[in-house]
């Protein structure tokens, strides 16, 4: 592929809003997870709540998309100067010309279970302030932004579990090297919810402690801005170099044990790029802490890239943001380039001597040139990204 540079990008996740905060917590290897107190869950586990969330107040006009995940992407649109970049792709390329693709898994579903509470006992009928299109409504969250930022490209929303955000970057390629758009509004928002907290809890993947990659639940949201390199891209801006994706469709929740799927997207990753294994630096693992998954990946990574690429996974400081997963550790991997950081494991205390990837638990100083992020699904959906330096 023909890179793209991410000319603008943002985070918004447990550890810190926007990339000044992301990055002070990653340097400082300081995890955001915390025992359970969201909502009226009573479970002993550990969460990635982002602060306030529901103190942030959408525009008057836009109150018909009133819901956490929307308002956790409305701080994302507000930070680190993003909506001022969006704005000027549009005045450079025309609002028609700039499409917006995003991630998300469970959308504005805590609005359905809150209007569920409040039915009519003997009707059973919902709250009649209940909006399920502006709320619920998987692609809730890229109308609003569309509306929010006056865009006119194509507006995508890509569910499909925790690869959801890391695909949409695909997606957005394709439509540029299409030739339909000229840049693209990319990322991925999850919020908070009964449905995944009890539902993650009753398949058992709900540690009592924090999230330990190799030794869940959350808030999250990321964006960045696509477009092609021109003049103004500078030496240290980051560029998207290769997509790889694959679906394995071995089991509803388990990826294969021998991480087939995981590995055809990155070595579709480094075709994608023109890439040997030997040019990664660095790969920020999907690493969701559970014996499974890490052993599929651990396996996968090392039939790709043998025992001496370093990786870590960024969820134990985190947690794991689902649909919002992938951006943010894209965005993790960029920070991560522009530092010259490879961030520890944060949370892991024991590395799984049977594991056989080289797991870093704690931080690494090294110029960093190209950087591999791996986001896995349940159903055995599969993305990997390379992002490497411009100069």
């Amino acid at each position: 592929m023909r890179p793209l540079v991410l000319s603008n990008f943002t985070a918004t996740s447990c550890i810190g809003r926007g990339t000044a905060q992301t990055l002070e917590s990653l340097v400082g290897e300081r995890s955001g997870l915390a025992p359970c107190r969201f909502e009226t869950v009573r479970l002993d586990t550990h969460v990635g709540e982002v602060a306030d969330v529901d103190a942030q107040s959408l525009p008057p006009q836009w109150r018909r998309y009133d819901c956490r995940n929307n308002r956790l992407a409305e701080i994302g649109l507000q930070q680190d100067g993003f909506a001022d970049a969006v704005e000027e792709a549009a005045r450079r390329y025309g609002r028609a010309r700039v499409g917006l693709f995003l991630g998300t898994s469970t959308a504005g579903i805590l609005e359905t279970e809150l209007a569920y509470r409040a039915r009519d006992p003997l009707t059973g009928a919902l709250p009649e302030a209940f909006d399920y299109a502006g709320t619920h409504n998987t692609f809730s969250v890229a109308d609003y932004v569309r509306r929010r930022m006056r865009l006119e490209g194509p507006a995508v929303v890509v569910s499909c579990a925790c690869a959801s955000s890391a695909k949409v970057f695909g997606a957005a390629y394709r439509m540029i090297e299409a030739g339909l758009i000229d840049a693209a509004l990319v990322g991925g928002v999850d919020s908070l919810c009964l449905t995944t907290l009890y539902g993650f809890h009753s398949l058992q993947l709900c540690a009592a402690g924090p999230c330990r990659p190799f030794d869940v639940a959350r808030d999250g949201a990321a964006f960045a801005v696509l477009e092609r390199p021109s003049s103004r891209t500078a030496s240290d801006d980051v560029l998207l170099l290769g997509v790889g994706e694959s679906n394995d469709a071995y089991h509803m929740s388990a990826p294969h044990p021998e991480g087939r799927g995981a590995r055809r997207a990155m070595e579709a990753a480094l075709l994608d790029a023109r890439l040997e294994p030997g040019a990664i630096d660095y790969i920020n693992l999907h690493g969701t802490g559970t014996p499974t998954n890490d052993r599929s990946e651990s396996h996968a990574v090392t039939s790709v890239f043998g025992v001496s690429t370093p990786c870590s996974s960024t969820k134990g400081a985190t947690g794991h943001a689902l649909g919002a997963a992938g951006a943010l550790e894209a965005v993790i991997s960029a920070l991560a380039l522009k530092a010259s950081l490879m961030p520890g494991g944060v949370n892991t205390e024991h590395v799984d001597e049977t594991l056989t990837a080289r797991y870093i638990r704690h931080n690494r100083s090294a110029a960093l040139a190209r950087v591999l992020t791996n986001s896995f699904g349940f159903g055995g959906t599969n993305c990997t990204l390379i992002l490497g330096r411009a100069g």
